[in-house]
């Protein structure tokens, strides 16, 4: 693949962990408890708040360590994919390269599967945190619909879940998994988000990112897809570069355990007959 010096789009995903530090002293300021203690507390909590089994810690308590971004030309073609600050993965640092790229490359268009949500709101408060200034991205002194942080400006971010559930007036139920499948990619095959705190915990920071970048896959050949379905890109040239992609996938395949493992999972995609 061929690298341009700008890409037009950037397709990003994020995994995180919990600051328990921050935990401890928000939820439980007067018990003492170490960081390890206080996170396995707040997941004990959410279970039975929830009732689903689930203990998704929200954004707000969480620390990036993991950003995988898949750069793509004017013409769809995925030219890069990377993960940032490797292999030491430090949250400052993966939160500076980020944001310092998206304006490196002329703040390309933004591309999330549910970031408007999680993603996106991680990466600001990740900033913040960190003290970062954003003025491209809260540009809030321009128009309304040509703010960045817009809903609705889908040349700043085009948030794939939003597109697809209509603004969630339809429950996208099964989302990206299901979406991946639905074009015979291999959607979740090993590894959720649920898993990643205790990965990170037993010291995996690489198959944490190893995962992340099999969602920026999944996400780009679903955005693929979105393209065809607004008239923006035929199908014919869609099935070329899915193709183009698969084989640049075989080549890195010998030294990319991950990329080895998404395509143990590939399926294959054909259009419907008409009889």
């Amino acid at each position: 693949m061929d690298q341009p010096a700008k890409p037009s789009y950037l397709i990003f995903d994020t995994e995180a962990v919990a600051d328990g530090e921050l935990i401890a002293k928000i939820r439980y300021p007067k018990e003492n408890l170490k960081p390890n203690e206080a996170i396995a507390r707040y997941r004990q909590e959410l279970v039975a708040e929830r009732g689903d089994g689930k203990d998704f810690i929200p954004h707000t308590f969480m620390l990036p360590i993991s950003v995988a971004i898949g750069k793509v030309d004017a013409g769809f073609r995925l030219t890069d994919l990377t993960v940032l600050d490797a292999p030491a993965y430090r949250s400052h640092i993966i939160t500076k390269k980020f944001w310092q790229g998206w304006m490196h490359y002329g703040r390309p268009t933004l591309v999330t599967f549910n970031g408007r949500g999680y993603d996106i709101p991680l990466m600001e408060l990740a900033a913040f945190r960190y003290g970062i200034s954003l003025p491209g991205w809260f540009n809030y002194d321009d128009k309304s619909f040509d703010q960045a942080r817009n809903r609705f400006n889908m040349g700043a971010h085009v948030d794939l879940h939003d597109l697809i559930s209509n603004y969630g007036a339809a429950r996208l139920v099964g989302g990206l998994n299901l979406l991946a499948n639905l074009i015979g990619k291999p959607g979740k095959s090993g590894v959720d988000g649920s898993q990643v705190q205790d990965m990170y915990l037993a010291g995996k920071a690489q198959e944490i990112n190893d995962y992340c970048r099999c969602d920026v896959l999944d996400t780009y050949f679903v955005f693929l897809r979105t393209q065809v379905l607004l008239g923006k890109l035929k199908l014919d040239d869609e099935q070329k570069l899915v193709a183009e992609t698969h084989t640049w996938l075989q080549e890195q395949a010998a030294t990319s355990p991950a990329y080895a493992h998404y395509l143990s999972h590939w399926g294959t995609w054909h259009p419907p007959a008409d009889v």
